[in-house]
């Protein structure tokens, strides 16, 4: 089978696809002819071992997936050949098939095609567990989604919506605006990475709150960090929390007085430490999305499908922060 295979950590361009061995299913393990494939930032990381989660080599990275089940191991009993799945796992997704343990893979819905499927694990995933177990997000609350024309960007507006919240989101392009506002949000920010002096920055905190009457938001979703993270901090409302989902841009250092100040929480969010310790929290998070899915609050969105070939170049894009939306690489119709 073909694989995009890392056999050492290294840039990006340094990988390639390669022709491998078929992987053979033991025990608990469940082989899955992949359909589609989602890219997310964190493959971006693990490829140049950067990333918390180092696998062995060699591997292909790519941790999220839909397709169906091709076999199985002997001891598997949540799953039969034919299912048609989502997998989610550290690695192994942009190849032709993938080895997933039977506990990381969840039904694919009949509604649900391979590519929307496969975008749907990491992104729905982070943000539902973001909104309602870091923040106990209400209705009527607003929230910020910083770096909101991303891939994640964009699946927080859907579920912040779906949640009855106010979604302002702030980007770095006018296009990358359209994008969020043809998705769902409410109010548009727009700010420039090319410079973040301490009047943009000042700049920054100043639309927040004129944009939400001087309150400031209720909740900050920053899957970016850099220069912006303190001024959004400093326009947060009263109780209001600050989810850090990742650092796409680079780790802020925080005055943490602003905290004592504006009596808010700076909360971590770590979805796949998650999904380990809560993995029935999870399963009932993945309820709740597919429901929400059924019900047409939430709509997955790909921007742009590459084949497998080409799963070099669709990272390099999320790397140089180039990519508008979800991508993904489609391996078979």
């Amino acid at each position: 089978m073909k694989a995009y295979l890392c056999r050492e950590f290294g840039p990006i361009d340094s990988h390639k696809v390669e022709e491998i061995d078929n992987p053979i299913p033991v025990d608990h393990e469940v082989l899955i002819n992949v359909h589609a494939a989602g890219v997310a930032f964190p493959d971006v990381l693990v490829v140049q071992g950067l990333y918390q989660i180092k696998p062995d080599f060699p591997f292909s990275p790519g941790g999220e997936f839909a397709g169906v089940v091709h076999s199985i191991g002997n001891k598997v009993k949540l799953w039969n050949v034919g299912d048609r799945v989502i997998g989610f796992k550290g690695s192994g997704g942009f190849s032709e098939q993938a080895i997933c343990n039977e506990y990381n893979i969840m039904p694919l819905p009949e509604s649900m095609d391979y590519v929307s499927g496969s975008i749907f694990p990491l992104n729905y995933g982070t943000s539902i567990h973001a909104f309602k177990q870091r923040a106990e997000l209400q209705a009527k609350e607003t929230v910020l989604i910083m770096g909101a024309a991303g891939g994640l960007g964009i699946t927080a507006i859907h579920v912040a919506k779906a949640l009855g919240a106010t979604v302002i989101a702030a980007a770095s392009s006018q296009e990358k605006l359209s994008l969020c506002k043809a998705q769902g949000a409410d109010e548009l920010i727009l700010y420039s990475r090319d410079n973040m002096d301490k009047e943009s920055q000042k700049g920054f905190s100043d639309q927040i709150k004129a944009l939400t009457n001087k309150q400031g938001v209720d909740v900050v979703f920053d899957p970016v960090g850099g220069a912006y993270s303190e001024p959004a901090l400093r326009a947060m409302a009263w109780k209001g929390r600050y989810l850090v989902i990742g650092f796409t841009s680079s780790i802020p250092s925080i005055p943490l007085n602003l905290a004592l100040l504006k009596g808010c929480q700076i909360v971590g969010v770590f979805w796949g430490n998650f999904c380990v310790k809560e993995p029935l929290v999870n399963t009932a998070n993945f309820k709740d999305l597919f429901d929400m899915f059924e019900e047409g609050k939430i709509k997955p969105f790909v921007v742009k499908t590459y084949p497998l070939e080409k799963t070099g170049y669709a990272i390099q894009l999320l790397a140089k922060r180039e990519a508008i939306g979800k991508i993904a690489i489609k391996i078979r119709d």
